[in-house]
Order: structure tokens, then sequence, then C-alpha cells
């Protein structure tokens, strides 16, 4: 794992201000949020992921789920997933959702990890954990070993002729189906994107996942 600055900013914006030095919106980049680590972590610990700076938003408060005045609901950027599964309005509600996340992961890691960390897990395959073999998402244009080799659990619809990982997010397929937004803030302020246009397809840069950028 290489040498990283720790930081823990006191509110959203300064949050923001921070990621808006990142450098890149692929593997590598600058800056790296910080919840529940349950994946981010691990890649740091292969190398796969290489941040010089953690921002660690666990003491901001994005950790609520509330009713808007839609008859919606708000789910915070660090509510556990445990919290959101067993939450009685999601229960009642929202059951796909809460049984998504029910199937997935074990308690360990539900208990640690976030909503937001779930919907923006680096889609990924065998490949791409192992820095030894080349990988279009980690380095473009190195090559994607997993169409030609192990990929027996790897997609087979959204591909392309450089990516074909899997999205590993207990959440997306449900929140797609009940049509969520994705509220994002960044420099630019703050914007509403349908998850159904969050989530990028790999085409010829599989190294972007989503719509987001650095600091915007």
């Amino acid at each position: 794992m290489h040498t990283f600055e720790f930081l823990r900013p006191q509110d959203s914006a300064g949050a923001v201000r921070v990621a808006a030095q990142a450098k890149t919106a692929q593997q590598g980049a600058d800056v790296r949020f910080l919840a529940g680590g349950t994946t981010l972590l691990d890649l740091m610990k292969l190398n796969v992921e290489t941040p010089t700076r953690l921002i660690d938003i666990n003491r901001l408060p994005l950790a609520k789920i509330e009713a808007t005045p839609e008859g919606g609901l708000r789910i915070g950027a660090t509510v556990r997933n445990t919290d959101l599964a067993h939450h009685p309005v999601v229960q009642r509600d929202y059951v796909v959702l809460s049984q998504a996340i029910f199937a997935g992961a074990s308690a360990q890691l539900r208990n640690m990890a976030t909503t937001a960390g779930n919907l923006l897990q680096r889609t990924r395959c065998m490949y791409f954990r192992d820095t030894a073999m080349p990988c279009n998402k980690r380095e473009p244009d190195t090559g994607c070993p997993a169409i030609a080799g192990s990929n027996r659990t790897l997609a087979v619809l959204g591909t392309s002729d450089t990516c074909i990982a899997t999205n590993p997010s207990d959440m997306n397929v449900a929140m797609a189906a009940l049509e969520a937004t994705v509220h994002v803030q960044g420099t630019k302020g703050a914007r509403a994107v349908p998850i159904g246009d969050f989530h990028l397809l790999p085409g010829h840069t599989p190294h972007r996942e989503t719509v987001l950028e650095p600091g915007t």
C-alpha cells in the first residue's frame, strides 16, 4: 500500500474542495472518499487503487433516511447497508431494495458498507484486481484478458471489445427498477442524475464508470 494523506473535513463543502484537486477520473486518482472502505481498502492493499489523499466522510451529516415532500425517500450517502435494509419504510414500500441488500455480501460487510459506496463500487473482474495482468480499466489501451480468459461469471450484456466486467453493486439494479435519482454535490453546485443515466457502459473508455468527474 502506498503512503497517503488522511483528511477529515468538517462539512460537505470542505470535502468538495479537497476532492476538486483530483487529477483524473480513472484508477489512480489523487483523491478518494472513505466511508465503510469495504472495497476501497482491499483495492489499495492490492495497489489497484493508489490515492494520495483519503477524505473521511463518516463524520459528515449524510447518514439519514428521510421522507421527501413528494412522498419518496431520501437516503444519505453514508447510510449503512444494514440500516437501509432494515428500515421499516424501505421494507414496506421498497421491498426490492431491502431484498437486494440482504442478498449480497455478509452481515459484517453490510454493517460497514454505505449506500454511496455500494452504488460506486468499481466494476471489476479477477483481472482488474491482478496488477500483473493488463486491464483497460486500470490502464486504458493495455487490453482485456478476460475476453479470452476466465470469464464464466462476467457480463454478457452492455459489454464492449475493451471490457466485459460486471458491476458488483447489490443496490444498482433495485435502484434502477425504482427509478431512483442520485443527488450530487460538487464545485459547480448540486445536480440530480437519474440512476439510469448515472453509470456508463464500457465502450472504449471502461475506466470511466459513472458521469461523475473529479470535483464537479
